[in-house]
């Protein structure tokens, strides 16, 4: 009996680290692959991390920041249908600040927090990465670049950012909203359980109406041209001001600031060409 008693506390024993859960870790003690990469062999990474390059267009850092950000299952709880979710959903700092995230995972899963869209002559990836695989904490800093822009950030385990775990991060003022940001922007599709046919598409109603506006309000082409005149006048304008503004940074970042002004003005555009639908409507 006691031969037995004794085999089955062995037993008990070399089973305990197999059944408790894994305890916090702060992974600070990482191996430098090279190019911002870095890792340790208990589930830590970092990747695309600089520390003291300044994009091109940044004359120097702006500000110094530090933020701590939390990913896991109970910040998902205020998001009716998602299951992980980041403690915070949106983030803004100045352009060309250096930025130090102190990344914790409070599941006991693997979680990330990425940022894409960085220039990949800098963030040879396009990309920074924190990873913490089950209970802990990892840091890492990067630099931003200058031009407006919003970021997504988000989990890249399979479903984590379909299941609620994405942010957005705006630069400056950003250059608009991330769709399906939980608890800021409407979902691209929302859930719906009613059993009936989606109505018509917003993309089709806004193409009939600006055929019906084309046709009652501008008749001919001679409006049109008369936008063409305008924007090359205003192209004209602003040309030395741009050329300014693109000293120093490199040609993907001005491809990039200029997507971003042709953005910002279709927008312009379309809030235009809405209110005009809305004079002929009346």
């Amino acid at each position: 009996m006691i031969k037995q008693l004794s085999i089955a506390t062995l037993a008990l024993a070399l089973s305990a680290p197999v059944l408790a859960e894994k305890e916090f870790e702060n992974h600070n003690n990482m191996m430098d692959h090279g190019d911002g990469h870095l890792m340790d062999m208990t589930g830590g990474m970092v990747m695309g991390q600089n520390t003291d390059t300044l994009p091109g267009g940044c004359d120097s850092i702006a500000a110094v920041k530090e933020i701590t950000v939390h990913a896991g299952h109970k910040y998902s709880e205020k998001f009716p249908g998602r299951m992980f979710a980041f403690d915070v959903q949106e983030y803004q700092f100045e352009p060309c600040t250096k930025l130090t995230i102190n990344f914790i995972n409070d599941d006991s899963v693997r979680h990330q927090w990425m940022m894409h869209g960085l220039p990949k002559y800098l963030y040879p990836k396009g990309m920074f990465h924190l990873e913490v695989t089950g209970p802990g904490k990892i840091s890492g800093t990067l630099i931003f670049p200058p031009a407006d822009k919003t970021y997504l950030v988000h989990c890249d385990i399979a479903q984590h950012m379909e299941k609620g775990m994405k942010a957005q991060l705006k630069i400056g003022k950003g250059d608009g909203d991330l769709p399906s940001i939980p608890g800021l922007t409407a979902y691209v599709i929302q859930d719906d359980y009613s059993g009936s046919n989606p109505e018509e598409s917003l993309a089709d109603t806004v193409v009939e109406e600006i055929t019906q506006m084309k046709n009652k309000v501008v008749g001919n082409d001679s409006f049109f041209s008369g936008l063409t005149v305008i924007g090359l006048a205003i192209g004209l304008l602003l040309a030395p001001l741009l050329a300014r503004k693109f000293k120093g940074m490199a040609i993907g970042e001005v491809i990039a600031y200029i997507f971003s002004l042709l953005k910002i003005s279709v927008e312009m555009i379309v809030k235009v060409i809405s209110w005009l639908i809305g004079l002929v409507k009346k």
